[in-house]
């Protein structure tokens, strides 16, 4: 048990320049950035097909004729 002690007071703080996150880090960051663009692109797309959906009448509500979408488009 002191010895353990004795270690971890002995144990001296890096420095910042020594606490890198290396390839590691780097290859994950890149792995959140994609995912992050993967998922917008996905609510796009299930946006866009909810509104097809509501604009069918899916949703109860009266459905969208073309010329009645051209003009609310806006």
């Amino acid at each position: 048990m002191h010895a353990l002690l004795i270690t971890l007071a002995d144990d001296p703080t890096p420095a910042d320049n020594d606490v890198v996150a290396g390839p590691l880090g780097f290859a994950i960051w890149i792995f959140l950035i994609l995912s992050v663009v993967v998922l917008a692109f996905s609510l796009v797309k299930q946006l866009r097909k909810a509104q097809a959906a509501k604009d069918a009448g899916v949703y109860g509500d009266e459905p969208v004729k073309p010329e009645q979408k051209a003009d609310s488009d806006g």
